[in-house]
């Protein structure tokens, strides 16, 4: 049986209106796939299908946290994650299609969507690029101390004030 299963929505099926559909994304969701950079998640995603006679308007909400790992410290954290996505649904043929990506093209006849791959890119999207916790306000803090001692012993023998001399370098061979 096909994991991804409950996220294909029977859109031929559907009467014209609002369809409202609920998942929690887990560990399992982000198995299916390959090379993602989430392993472990909880998060709770929303859909409202808003069905019209030749266009689906699909809200995302979604909120919970990604498992991943401190870039200062390298401990493992939960990082919250959330957003609200639209993705619209035209029936069409493939030379209907525009550049706006976020309007899908389908033919007039497909019977199912599926809805897996937006979910798995709306949440790896919302991933901040710099995975950093601000641990201070917990009661237990995650963080690695023995990490950032030695992070900031690095820092007070390396002061990064002399990189302003490899700039001036550079500055001279414009003249």
């Amino acid at each position: 049986m096909d994991p991804l299963i409950e996220f294909v929505l029977p859109i031929k099926g559907l009467h014209n209106g609002l369809h409202h559909y609920d998942w929690e994304i887990g560990p399992s969701f982000f198995e299916q796939f390959e090379q993602s950079p989430i392993q472990r998640a909880k998060v709770a995603m929303q859909l409202e299908l808003d069905k019209r006679p030749s266009i689906y308007e699909l809200n995302f909400t979604f909120n919970g946290t990604v498992e991943a790992e401190c870039d200062r410290c390298l401990a493992p954290i939960q990082l919250p994650v959330e957003g609200e996505e639209k993705l619209v649904v035209k029936l069409g043929e493939d030379d209907d299609q525009d550049d706006d990506p976020d309007v899908i093209f389908i033919h007039p006849e497909t019977q199912q969507l599926s809805v897996a791959h937006f979910i798995y890119e709306f949440i790896v999207l919302n991933l901040p690029m710099i995975k950093v916790y601000d641990c201070e306000s917990e009661t237990s803090k995650p963080c690695d101390t023995e990490m950032l001692k030695r992070l900031n012993q690095a820092e007070e023998q390396n002061p990064q004030d002399d990189q302003g001399s490899v700039w001036d370098e550079l500055k001279k061979l414009n003249n």
